[in-house]
């Protein structure tokens, strides 16, 4: 079998790191022939104490700890992937649980030759035992939340445009480059997208699955969204034909609300226009809710989801608008690494 480097970018992490190694310590795959790089954003927390303290009683799993002093992802990835040492690479998130098989399945995977980036599934955990938590975990894995991203509902393995963790040989590092520092969310969206305009495919096999624990709060989850949604205008200023239906439905309904509220000032029709779209939208939640509460017997979903989901929409939205108004004022796109 091939060796395997799991490169990990962290930073303040202490209350979920050791969840991830003893995962990975948990591995299917020959531990001899496994090594993670933990690329650390210069933690104040307690972060390097307990990999240190994991990698002294677990000697069989070598473990190496670099700094990544930009606290950025994709710089983090970048920083590990120069002290990786394996023919294939596996990228883990601090936050994610690969089950047992994770890494044997990634392997056979790229070795059959389905794709040159492979990943699997997010089975979604809440972030915390609060019943918000439970909600953002439901929504983070909801058609109206996630649109039709496979990662987070697909039962068939088939070619998408791209995976959360994937699973790459090295070799493919000199074809399309590393992750591009410049985009400090959608890294590996972009990174996939070099890939497939290299020629290359990218593979989504079910039987692949790894648990992520979604965001506990809702301002936790605003935050992320804002981001997704600013970072996502961003690549697609340089890469504008992978721009999908979904995605454009958040900053569209963002503007529209802002458009008909100003209006509305105004014009008594626009308030009416308002009103109707915003009684539509709360009831197509409301919808949502009530289904994912019977589902999952769960009746803090019914005012939960609808939360969620609208924060999901509104904060990603806004993110993509906000950006759009700045790139504006830009006069050149961001560079290509």
């Amino acid at each position: 079998m091939p060796s395997v480097s799991i490169i990990i970018p962290c930073y303040n992490e202490q209350t979920t790191i050791c969840k991830l190694l003893e995962a990975i310590y948990a591995q299917t795959f020959a531990r001899p022939d496994l090594e993670v790089v933990i690329a650390d954003g210069m933690s104040t927390d307690g972060t390097r104490t307990q990999i240190a303290l994991f990698s002294d009683s677990h000697p069989d799993l070598h473990i190496a700890v670099v700094d990544n002093p930009r606290r950025q992802i994709p710089s983090g990835l970048n920083c590990a992937l120069k002290e990786a040492q394996g023919e294939i690479i596996v990228r883990l998130d601090a936050h994610s649980m690969p089950y047992p098989d994770y890494i044997e399945r990634c392997v056979l995977d790229l070795e059959a030759g389905l794709g040159e980036n492979v990943g699997g599934v997010w089975e979604i955990r809440p972030g915390a035992q609060t019943w918000m938590a439970s909600a953002i975990a439901v929504a983070a894995a909801h058609p109206l939340g996630v649109g039709d991203a496979l990662y987070r509902h697909a039962v068939k393995p088939a070619q998408v445009e791209t995976v959360p963790f994937g699973a790459f040989k090295r070799e493919i590092l000199a074809l399309v480059g590393f992750f591009d520092e410049n985009l400090l969310t959608n890294e590996d969206y972009e990174f996939n997208t070099r890939i497939r305009k290299s020629g290359g495919k990218v593979w989504l096999d079910p039987s692949i699955r790894c648990v992520y624990f979604a965001r506990a709060s809702l301002p936790g989850l605003a935050k992320q969204y804002f981001r997704y949604g600013f970072w996502k205008w961003r690549m697609l200023r340089r890469y504008p034909e992978t721009l999908r239906w979904r995605q454009g439905l958040p900053p569209l309904f963002v503007f529209s609300l802002l458009v008909l509220g100003i209006l509305g000032l105004f014009l008594p029709l626009f308030r009416l226009l308002l009103a109707a779209e915003t009684i539509l939208y709360l009831l197509i939640m409301t919808g949502a809710g009530f289904q994912a509460g019977f589902k999952h017997k769960q009746l803090s979903l019914v005012l939960g989801l609808p939360l969620a989901i609208a924060c999901m929409h509104i904060s990603w939205g806004a993110g993509f608008l906000w950006s759009m108004i700045k790139g504006m004022f830009t006069n050149h796109l961001p560079e290509k690494n």
